[in-house]
């Protein structure tokens, strides 16, 4: 069967027009032959709205009982009987009654789609699951009816209703939205001009996300790879190097500059595996860019303009900020810089190369070769030292040999320490070696001899070709040496991780780890501290595991240190670190951190787990209990009834106190069942508008005869949020004990007053008859004593209230505060 297609009319608030909207696609479908019908609508008292679903199929709706009241809901199995080719339905993200066969109606939609039936339907962007935390930072109010984002994804089409914030405040003035007396706390609360606009930005911003999708699945199904400037993509190219900040910011002012543009960064490590570029430099840029509302890239490839490019293309951008090339001229004539590569091949993606004072002539100063990075500068003084004294003692040899040496012969005999040289120091001693053999076979070798002047041309060529030679030698086997050099350091360093890693996936304890660590890296001794929180003045720090000898307390004891985050730190003694060797104890650290925040983890699972089952078997216990309390506390009530009718007037006294005895024990066995269903949030709560002063007249049935209650209620008392069912329990226990603690000649009262989107209801005992409850507000924070007032605090925190008593005074007296209804009614 061939699945319905669904529509959603998407609006950013209440009142922006979304179910008119859907009536109006219902009436152009029916007038166009199409089988259409309404399987729920909600007008919410507007006529215009009503009057549009006029002379189309309103399929009936289901009739629901829960708790006392009756509710209407779209009746899934009458629609799906009905079989129309296009069903209405309002309010996707709408939870159903309990009872119903689904729990949310975008599931009843579901299953209208799966049947073949098309529907159009509305929502509203604050439903999004996935903006709830940002529409009550915005709004102040969270949201309890919610969507996954994945259902509005599937729709086949999403068309966005809006209304710019000022005329949707004007309809509210003129009664379209809310009723009269609801229309001024909309204004000041959900309806402010700042609320809407926010509101209105994300149903847009959400919405072309979607179209974007939508983009990318046409252009990957079409196979086009070119890019289309719907929107500006900018693209950093980083290297690593000092010139990265500078890239950086020059993009993303070009991004700030165009709305709605997007900036990217990306670093090319090259595909031998060999890591290219400052890892710190990386890490600070990485920061900048995310800081600046980027986001952060790497991929691998052998050609670096290439990668930039396929990059480019995969993710739609369409410009490029390179740097210019840090190669001196010989270099970018040889073989042309990335940036000019680049732009070669961009085709229509645009390519912008920047400047800065790291470029290539951007400084006049001579600049001398420094140590290798790749080969450390111990290897690069090493060779420098052998070149000092390997070429003056070959060329002693030389001449001691006399008429046995012509040129060639030194020639080749010099290329060959040049070789030597460049395999242990890398490219620079090279150079520097190759230069000075041939000065020397020059001055030594060439006619005339001891001197640098050369009669023969031919000796010229020689000379010439010869250091050429020994340049090209010598830096292919200095990058050699420096690639063999990285690719050992590389395979180190992910040896000592694979371990570590290996070590802790079988579950090698924290001391074992360490060891390891030490060993690794040569180390005297390793802790693993961590940082006393509770001392803030004078941070305190314990050892949360070590090895090896004499291992340091504190991280300023040690030799050589590595954070991992603000209260955990790697400290050794030992040897002191190359940057490099820095680098990978810092990762091998944030293992071990991980390991001991992981064990603590589990730790606390476990200690959860088993209060979990202790307090599970708690329950089970009372609620067994409980309920074999039941029977035997009936039976005895029964039997002392019958017994009355038996005994004098005297006796039959004694009779009623037993058996209000055991009354009040059937009720302390129902508090606690339901104090442990409520524990184990098996209590179903209705909230909803409940209207005290008709709630009211049931306490008072409830108290039965002989109890009587004052109540002092304001002449405007708004609705108050709960479960009405189960606030009567708690008023009738609270007035209960407050008529037990009365003196005989004096009624308990209850007084009401209304505070900013709250209601306080003062409950206390005769002695403060006629004192208007203005006593009870000056509480304290005690607690609510006695299993009865326990039940009754836990009720009304469930439903969103507070319960609190007040103890400067002898005697009862608690304030119950609630939600009123006004505040909580802007939900919808």
């Amino acid at each position: 069967m061939v699945r319905g297609r669904l529509r959603i009319y998407l609006g950013a608030a209440p009142g922006v027009g979304k179910t008119y909207a859907m009536l109006e696609e219902g009436q152009r479908l029916a007038a166009a032959g199409a089988d259409v019908a309404v399987g729920f609508v909600e007008p919410h008292g507007r006529r215009p709205t009503a009057a549009l679903a006029e002379g189309l199929e309103i399929i009936p709706r289901s009739t629901l009982e829960y708790r006392g009241a009756t509710f209407t809901e779209m009746d899934l199995d009458a629609v799906l009987a009905r079989r129309p080719q296009v069903a209405l339905v309002d309010e996707l993200a709408h939870t159903n009654v309990p009872g119903s066969r689904r729990t949310k109606r975008w599931q009843d939609v579901e299953e209208l789609l799966d049947a073949g039936i098309d529907v159009v339907t509305t929502l509203n962007v604050q439903h999004l699951e996935s903006l709830g935390d940002v529409v009550r930072q915005i709004t102040g109010v969270p949201q309890r009816e919610t969507l996954p984002d994945e259902v509005a994804r599937r729709a086949d089409q999403i068309e966005l209703v809006d209304l710019p914030p000022e005329l949707l405040r004007r309809r509210m003035l003129h009664g379209e939205i809310y009723p009269s007396e609801r229309i001024e706390a909309a204004l000041t609360h959900y309806f402010r001009v700042g609320n809407l606009t926010a509101l209105r930005e994300l149903a847009l911003l959400w919405l072309a996300d979607r179209v974007e999708e939508g983009l990318q699945r046409y252009r990957a199904e079409h196979g086009i790879t070119t890019p289309w400037e719907t929107r500006e993509r900018i693209m950093v190219a980083l290297t690593g190097g000092p010139e990265g900040g500078t890239l950086i910011r020059r993009a993303a002012r070009i991004t700030a500059r165009v709305p709605g543009s997007e900036l990217l960064a990306l670093h090319v490590v090259p595909s031998d595996g060999l890591t290219h570029g400052d890892q710190a430099s990386l890490a600070a840029q990485r920061e900048l860019v995310e800081s600046l509302g980027g986001s952060y890239h790497q991929t691998t490839g052998e050609d670096i303009p290439e990668a930039l490019l396929q990059f480019a293309e995969a993710e739609g951008v369409t410009q490029i900020v390179v740097g210019a090339s840090r190669r001196g001229r010989l270099s970018t004539f040889l073989r042309g810089g990335v940036g000019h590569r680049t732009i070669q091949r961009s085709g229509p993606i645009d390519v912008l190369v920047v400047t800065h004072e790291h470029a290539a002539g951007s400084s006049a100063a001579l600049r001398l070769p420094h140590p290798s990075r790749a080969t450390g500068p111990r290897r690069f003084w090493t060779a420098i030292v052998l070149a000092a004294i390997a070429l003056p003692a070959l060329t002693f040899l030389l001449v001691l040999l006399g008429e046995h040496v012509d040129l060639s012969l030194a020639l080749v005999l010099y290329l060959l320490a040049v070789v030597v040289i460049a395999l242990v120091g890398g490219l620079a001693p090279a150079l520097l070696a190759a230069l000075a053999a041939g000065l020397l076979a020059d001055y030594y070798f060439t006619p005339p001899p001891h001197s640098l002047r050369v009669d023969h041309l031919a000796d010229v060529l020689a000379l010439v070709v010869y250091v050429v030679t020994a340049v090209v030698v010598g830096t292919a086997a200095g990058t050699a040496a420096q690639r063999t050099y990285r690719a050992v350091r590389a395979s180190s360093e992910a040896r000592a991780l694979s371990r570590l890693a290996t070590a802790m996936m079988h579950g090698q304890d924290l001391p074992a780890l360490l060891e390891q660590v030490r060993e690794d890296f040569g180390l005297d001794a390793v802790s693993l501290l961590e940082r006393d929180t509770g001392h803030a003045a004078e941070p305190r720090w314990y050892v949360v595991a070590s090895t090896g000898a004499d291992p340091p307390e504190r991280p300023y004891d040690a030799d050589v240190e590595s954070p991992v985050g603000d209260d955990i730190s790697l400290a050794a003694r030992g040897r002191p670190l190359s940057s490099d060797d820095q680098r990978v104890l810092a990762a091998c650290a944030a293992q071990l951190g991980m390991a001991y925040s992981h064990g603590r983890l589990a730790a606390h699972d476990a200690e959860t787990d088993l209060r979990a089952t202790a307090e599970h078997t708690r329950a089970s216990l009372l609620l067994i209990a409980s309920r074999d309390l039941r029977g035997p506390l009936h039976t005895a009530e029964d039997a002392l009834s019958s017994l009355r009718d038996l005994v004098d007037p005297a006796e039959a006294r004694l009779l009623d106190t037993a058996r209000g005895a055991l009354r009040r024990a059937d009720r302390l066995v129902s508090d606690l069942d339901d104090l442990s269903r409520l524990h184990a949030g098996a209590l179903d709560l209705y909230l909803r508008p409940v209207d005290l002063e008709e709630l009211l007249t049931a306490v008072m049935d409830d108290l039965g005869p002989g109890h009587t209650l004052r109540c002092v209620l304001p002449e405007r008392l708004p609705d108050v949020i709960a479960d009405a069912a189960v606030l009567t329990r708690v008023l009738t226990t609270l007035a209960a004990e407050a008529q037990r603690h009365s003196p005989p000649d004096r009624r308990a009262q209850l007084t009401a007053e209304t505070r900013p989107g709250l209601v306080e209801i003062h409950i206390t005992d005769g002695s403060r008859e006629g004192a208007e409850g203005t006593a009870s507000r000056a509480h304290s924070s005690g607690t609510v004593d006695g299993l009865a007032l326990r039940m009754s605090r836990d009720l009304t925190e469930s439903m969103g209230g507070t319960l609190e008593p007040a103890t400067e005074a002898p005697g009862f007296a608690v304030m119950l505060t609630l939600p009123a209804a006004a505040a909580r009614k802007q939900d919808h």
